[in-house]
């Protein structure tokens, strides 16, 4: 069961903001998660982002993957740096 982590769209149509779930890699998008770390809102000025620095770190030392804009995110709030310091 490899798990992820990912985004899961909410909002209605063109006014999106996302929260970032843990989540098996084999369900679909907005489908069933495991925990949820924080959300991201791309359409406020600037972009909102609220992640739990303790949750995530502890689902990256468990073994999720991060997808490739979580990832992105997780190195603008410091949260990766902090995971490879742990390793």
């Amino acid at each position: 069961m490899p798990l992820k982590i990912r985004m899961r769209r909410m909002g209605r149509k063109r006014n999106a903001f996302y929260r970032l779930v843990v989540a098996d890699s084999t369900e679909p998008r907005d489908g069933r998660f495991i925990e949820e770390l924080g959300y991201y809102n791309p359409t406020t000025e600037p972009a909102t982002v609220k992640i739990d620095e303790e949750k995530a770190l502890k689902w990256l030392k468990d073994g999720a993957i991060p997808s490739d804009t979580v990832k992105s995110l997780l190195k603008k709030e410091g949260i990766m740096a902090k995971f490879y310091e742990q390793k």
